[in-house]
Order: C-alpha cells, then sequence, then structure tokens
C-alpha cells in the first residue's frame, strides 16, 4: 500500500503479510489504510487475475481465490467512499514502466511479472492490449511441453516454472515442510554450489527462458521487462541473460522493470490517472 503523489512521487509505503491468501484480511488492511489518510483523493488498485477495469470485477482472483466474481470498485466505492480505479497487476507494472520507466519511448514491448504464478502484460503498436475478456497476457498458461496424456493445467509455465514449485520440489527432496522453504534458501544453496538446488533453480531458468522464446516469436516485442520478487536477486538478469544465449535469441532487449517491487503499485496511480 502507499500514497503517491500525481507525478509518481512515492510519499510512503506499507507492507502486510497475508496469510492464506486471505481476501477479507486484504480488505481490511486496505480500509484502514484509507482511513489513516484522510488526505488522499482517491483509490488505485493493482490486482491479480482476470479484471474487467471498466466495470471493477475480478472474474477469477489469481492467487487470491476470495476475489473470485467480486466488484472490487462497488466494494471500494461503498466502504472507502473515494474514487477507485483497478487493472491487473501484470498490466500494472507495464504502465509503470512506460510512465516512469525505460519504456518510455517504446511502442512495442512485454512485460513478464513472476511471483505466485506467471503474468504479463502486452504493450504492441502504442496500446495496452487487454483482450476480449481481459486475460490478454496471461503468459503462465503457455504449454511448457505437450501435455499427451497429462492433464493440461499440468504442463504450463505457472505450473512448471516458478518460486513456489521449486519449493515444492525442495520440500519433497528435504522432507520439510513447504512453509519452512523459501526461494532465498534455494538460491542461497545454488550459490554455494548444491547439486539439488543447481539442478532446481536451472530448470527454473530454463523455463522462463522458454516462455521468452515463444513471446518474442509470438510479438516480436523490443523489450521484454522482467519484474516480481525474484529480480531484488542482484544477479538474476545476467543469469537469465546466459540462460537465454542457448536459445540463441540475442536482438530482445531484456532488463528488469525500473521500480521492482512498487510497479504495482505506480501503474496503478497512472491508470487511475488516465482517467480509465
Amino acid at each position: 500500500m502507499g500514497v503517491v503523489l500525481t507525478d509518481g512521487e512515492i510519499v510512503e509505503t506499507k507492507e502486510v503479510t497475508i496469510q492464506h491468501f486471505d481476501g477479507l484480511h486484504i480488505l481490511s488492511e486496505m480500509k484502514e489504510w484509507v482511513i489513516a489518510h484522510p488526505e488522499v483523493s482517491g483509490i488505485a488498485i493493482s490486482a491479480p487475475g482476470y479484471v474487467n477495469p471498466k466495470t471493477g470485477v475480478i472474474s477469477m482472483g489469481g492467487a487470491i481465490r476470495d476475489f473470485d466474481e467480486f466488484n472490487m470498485l462497488e466494494w471500494s466505492e461503498k466502504n472507502l467512499k473515494l474514487p477507485t480505479a483497478i487493472e491487473n497487476d501484470a498490466n500494472c507494472a507495464l504502465l509503470a514502466e512506460k510512465w516512469l520507466g525505460k519504456a518510455k519511448p517504446l511502442e512495442n514491448f512485454l512485460c513478464l511479472t513472476i511471483g505466485t504464478g506467471i503474468g504479463g502484460g502486452i504493450y504492441v503498436n502504442d496500446k495496452l492490449v487487454r483482450g476480449n475478456r481481459y486475460r490478454a497476457g496471461e503468459f503462465g498458461y503457455m504449454f511448457t511441453e505437450t501435455p499427451g496424456t497429462a492433464l493440461p493445467g499440468t504442463q504450463t509455465l505457472n505450473d512448471t516454472t516458478t518460486i513456489y514449485r521449486m519449493r515444492m520440489q525442495y520440500a519433497a527432496y528435504t522432507e520439510r515442510a513447504l512453509e519452512d522453504i523459501t526461494g532465498e534458501e534455494i538460491f542461497a544453496g545454488y550459490d554455494a554450489g548444491d547439486v539439488v538446488c543447481t539442478r532446481l533453480v536451472s530448470s527454473f531458468y530454463n523455463g522462463i527462458c522458454t516462455g521468452l522464446y515463444n513471446l518474442i516469436y509470438l510479438f516480436d516485442p523490443s523489450h521484454i521487462f522482467i519484474g516480481g520478487g525474484i529480480t531484488s536477486r542482484p544477479t538474476f538478469i545476467e543469469e537469465l541473460k546466459e540462460q537465454m544465449t542457448w536459445f540463441g535469441l540475442r536482438d530482445t532487449v531484456i532488463e528488469a522493470v525500473t521500480h521492482r517491487n512498487q510497479a504495482g503499485l505506480l501503474g496503478a496511480v497512472y491508470h487511475y490517472l488516465q482517467g480509465e
């Protein structure tokens, strides 16, 4: 959460730990934050899942399934009593890059976000592409391999190539509880040369590169900006580029989003300011 001025200056931020993707807890924290800041004039929301920015309906809440078929605009304007705008979180990361980042002069670029799942934003011919049902950019649903006799949902980037997936695999290997395993621990093992961690991280990078390969041939972007908590790792982009050399694609620029974990916050504000 944050207070942001109309020029993009972030005045104040706050983070809150939400257990078990609890939607009611999220709404409660939002309400408390707004009450504590009577000076604000509007609410800008970045949300995961399938978000209709015109109606405010989240038809599928992504990681926050409590928000399935939830009208966030109606809730906000009723409970927070301020003008509200809402947009998909990956689209917000993309809009932040266009507003205040390296994408200012660009007309064709993508944003790929790596978190609990894989999300994305598409900017083509100087316009944000949302799609017919506001689902464009859900890159995590791309197949990483043909499903064969397996259920299709088990062969996508969301299922095979996330930090959460790595944690599950490492927890199973070490016979520890999932909640005791962090991505930081796995990458620390990778840096130390641990064989298991090296295999898991290499597989993770290979999966991301597979997705990037597909996206480059689909959209021919000049740049792809990567967002998500993983970008706080200083060597992440360089390691990703090293893996990409195997795929033989060097013309597309791959960089981290400019504003890292604040990209969603800023993009949501930019969307609000556009009057949508």
